[in-house]
């Protein structure tokens, strides 16, 4: 796993242009990119196979997005994505991390669940859908610092 570079947008967004109906654009993480955010690669045998991205200010984090190719996926990539934004979340000393998922996202539900996040809320008509407009789950973790 490394940081992402600009030389990443293209391999990243093919592999959200095809896991996603209404993906990113290549411009939106280049955004992600100039703005400093956390954005992270996961590299297998050269190529990248999945990605995060993760925004912190004011003491709260927020997942953005994460993805891994269908081709990887069920390899544990996810979740070695995910505590990796949750390592950096720390060492932002967030005291929370926040994400939304899709409902009919089963699989990632399951995960952030595995992970210790809880649902905290929803978000009506939050993602496009091809029905109109789907709900999103809104789930946190609460991130607990040691005393220093």
């Amino acid at each position: 796993m490394r940081p992402m570079r600009a030389e990443d947008v293209d391999a990243v967004s093919a592999i959200e242009q095809k896991s996603y109906d209404y993906p990113w654009t290549s411009a939106i993480f280049r955004d992600c990119l100039r703005a400093a955010y956390d954005c992270w690669v996961l590299v297998q045998s050269g190529e990248i196979v999945g990605y995060g991205i993760l925004a912190a200010a004011a003491g709260e984090a927020h997942v953005l997005n994460v993805c891994v190719a269908r081709d990887a996926q069920g390899e544990g990539h996810g979740k070695h994505l995910m505590r990796r934004l949750i390592d950096l979340a720390r060492w932002h000393h967030a005291s929370r991390i926040f994400l939304e998922v899709r409902p009919s996202n089963t699989r990632a539900i399951a995960l952030y669940f595995n992970l210790g996040f809880n649902e905290i809320g929803n978000r009506p008509n939050y993602y496009p859908a091809k029905q109109g407009r789907e709900d999103a789950i809104v789930m946190a973790l609460e991130l607990f610092h040691d005393a220093e």
